[in-house]
């Protein structure tokens, strides 16, 4: 009996201490994290290349045209300069994309759910970046 009270007392004492420490200090589940080396992750390029190509066959869709090639305002894939992921239900990536439109040189964040278990990808937004500088800052 007084060993258990014991045993109640220190795990007492240890929950109290991790509670008061701020527990585990690493990153947050649910949180961003970046990604680094984005630009030799070839996970990454392929989200953002299928990202650019999802976002021009929504557009054609739209249109009611169809072919591509970057005419009409589509966008031609560059590569992804910035990403950060987090853990929902599947893991979402945050990308920073750099492609030609029109012939010039600009920068698109996208944000794409991939749900491996399913084997399935959700291209959710695509559009120009607010950062719009390349730096691989997302403003999301």
């Amino acid at each position: 009996m007084a060993s258990s009270v014991l045993l109640l007392i220190t795990l007492a004492g240890l929950s109290f201490l991790a509670a008061a420490s701020g527990g585990y200090v690493g990153p947050r589940v649910g949180g961003r994290t970046a990604i680094p080396d984005v630009r030799s992750n070839k996970e990454v390029q392929d989200l953002g290349h299928y990202s650019v190509e999802e976002y021009n066959r929504m557009q054609r869709r739209q249109k009611g045209g169809g072919g591509g090639g970057g005419g009409n305002g589509e966008i031609v894939f560059g590569e992804v300069v910035g990403a950060e992921r987090q853990v929902v239900a599947g893991i979402k990536y945050y990308l920073t994309i750099e492609g030609l439109q029109g012939g010039a040189r600009k920068v698109f964040e996208s944000v794409v759910v991939v749900r491996p278990w399913v084997r399935s990808k959700e291209l959710v937004t695509f559009g120009p970046s607010r950062g719009g500088d390349g730096s691989g800052k997302s403003g999301f």
